[in-house]
């Protein structure tokens, strides 16, 4: 069993726009956009939005990946996507989220069932592409 004290603080995500990206995940996500005036006076090097009380998606600028130097060799594989992050929701954020990812256009994969996950096995799925091609998985679980 791993430690119940650990958790999820934050995921990077690298953008061409991370204001367009904040405005994208607000409209359309409805997720809280944090620090995007700070990042456009140039006081930050990057915006985020918050997925709950816990965790947060940072909006990195491409132009941020040059300065990735924190561990030998991570400035070469700094800029590259990862293959998907997921959202947990209840049924209705499930089902609200998806009317408004349609209401703004932005194409869904259709919905799967019986994918396995951090909490067992979730009663539907299914995946939306951000205007940076970032992959997002979004799941209920029953």
């Amino acid at each position: 069993m791993t430690d119940p004290t650990t958790r999820l603080d934050h995921v990077v995500l690298w953008v061409a726009d991370p204001v367009a990206a904040a405005g994208f995940y607000e409209s359309a996500v409805g997720l809280e956009p944090l620090r995007v005036a700070e990042f456009t006076e140039g006081e930050v090097s990057f915006p985020s939005v918050r997925v709950n009380d816990e965790t947060i998606l940072d909006l990195a600028p491409h132009s941020l990946a040059e300065r990735m130097d924190m561990l030998p060799g991570s400035a070469a594989v700094a800029g590259r996507p990862v293959n998907h992050v997921c959202l947990a929701l209840t049924s209705a954020g499930f089902d609200a989220l998806r009317a408004r990812l349609d209401e703004h256009g932005v194409p869904m994969s259709d919905i799967g069932h019986a994918s396995f996950g951090a909490r067992g096995t979730a009663t539907r799925s299914f995946y939306f592409q951000d205007p940076d091609g970032n992959v997002l998985e979004v799941r209920h679980y029953g």
